[in-house]
């Protein structure tokens, strides 16, 4: 089937291997025979790609971070060189991961390796001079926000927007979600240890407080577990603050089961990232929360030029759902929240009113069918465009 049947995936963080994953399966069924080496997780395995390099080796957050890292990290491009050049793809296709990933498309560009991205960083956020290395080394962008396509084109680079693909996998619930007798409160701590350690600890004393003042008996928290992640990691944690505050709250874990949680959720306290799309797509209100290292923060704080941090209220264009970052994400700030959207009312229904608008903004399910057949089109036919050096 063609020339092009060895493709190198490189997804570095949970929500890249969910979408690499699908992106791979409907790879495969374009390409009969197509053989995908990849990073990721377990999507990608599902998938039926030869995952080489696993998450819990590649996701580092925030400056003090990455530098207390950084043998490791040299060590991941090293293998990344050897081990492409080695497997010889027909193409190298980038997932997100842009601190990584960026530097793997120079580097690829040098050695003449065709390379496709899927999932655009978020450089219209923070770090717009890095368009300059998309335009030199990246043959093509497949991005997955609606303001994305615009927002490159008026800085003269051309990328097809192929939709959201956590439509592929969330019918959309026009019901409603009663409060039933156990209703549940989703805690979504994130998928890298270092925000899980410094948000889980916050979102359960938060939990503890909202259901003593809201006098809920039969409150079920229930915690989702990232599958990249040690398990035995999250019941320290809760085992930690059951014993230091004594209480009578009982916390549950649900490794791999976020989308089933969220499907039972009434409402949730979530991790700024992927996962405040995909709770807002599954219907349910939420706040999210943002804590980062102190001099990661300060340096962020300067740089970041978008007026909000979570998903949901970029594509919403406004603030939509609260976000408390840093020192306001407290337990008696997330408590107080909660107890705003727990109850139906006013504001219940203006965040669900504004998930409806998200839905429509991101038009309709086939995303990574989409993508693959675009990318599948232009490796096919064999030609390489020329870009000028940055």
């Amino acid at each position: 089937m063609g020339n092009t049947q060895r493709l190198y995936i490189i997804a570095g963080e949970a929500s890249g291997d969910l979408h690499a994953g699908k992106l791979a399966e409907e790879l495969f069924a374009a390409l009969p025979g197509v053989q995908i080496r990849a990073w990721g997780g377990e999507h990608l395995r599902k998938a039926g790609a030869e995952v080489v390099k696993p998450l819990e080796d590649l996701a580092f957050m925030g400056f003090i971070e990455v530098v207390k890292h950084l043998g490791q990290i040299r060590a991941n491009f090293q293998f990344a060189y050897a081990d492409v050049l080695a497997f010889k793809p027909d193409a190298l296709i980038l997932v997100d991961y842009p601190g990584f990933n960026l530097r793997m498309a120079k580097w690829a560009h040098t050695q003449g390796i065709r390379v496709l991205y899927y999932i655009s960083p978020q450089l219209w956020a923070w770090k717009e001079g890095r368009v300059k290395q998309v335009k030199a080394y990246v043959e093509r962008m497949y991005c997955i926000l609606p303001f994305e396509q615009a927002w490159y084109a008026e800085r003269g680079v051309e990328v097809d927007y192929v939709g959201h693909p956590l439509l592929d996998r969330i019918a959309r619930n026009t019901e409603g979600r009663p409060l039933n007798e156990l209703p549940i409160l989703a805690l979504l701590p994130g998928s890298r240890m270092q925000e899980i350690e410094r948000l889980l600890p916050v979102m359960l004393e938060a939990a503890v407080r909202f259901q003593a003042e809201a006098k809920l008996p039969n409150l079920r928290v229930v915690v989702a577990g990232a599958p990249s992640q040690p398990e035995e990691r999250y019941t320290q944690i809760l085992a930690a603050l059951t014993h230091e505050k004594n209480e009578g709250l009982t916390f549950e874990l649900w490794m791999g089961r976020t989308q089933e949680l969220l499907e039972q959720a009434h409402c949730a306290l979530v991790a700024s990232g992927t996962a405040t799309l995909e709770t807002a797509l599954q219907g349910v209100p939420q706040v999210v929360c943002y804590k980062g290292g102190a001099i990661t923060y300060a340096l962020a704080k300067r740089m970041i030029k978008v007026p909000y941090i979570s998903l949901v209220n970029l594509v919403a264009g406004e603030g939509l759902v609260k976000e408390c970052i840093q020192d306001e994400a407290n337990p008696v700030n997330l408590s107080e929240e909660i107890a705003k959207l727990w109850i139906e009312g006013a504001e219940r229904q203006r965040v669900k009113d504004g998930y409806t608008k998200i839905w429509e903004a991101l038009g309709g399910p086939g995303a990574s069918q989409r993508a693959a057949a675009l990318m599948v089109k232009r490796l096919l036919e064999g030609k390489r465009e020329d870009y000028a050096a940055v």
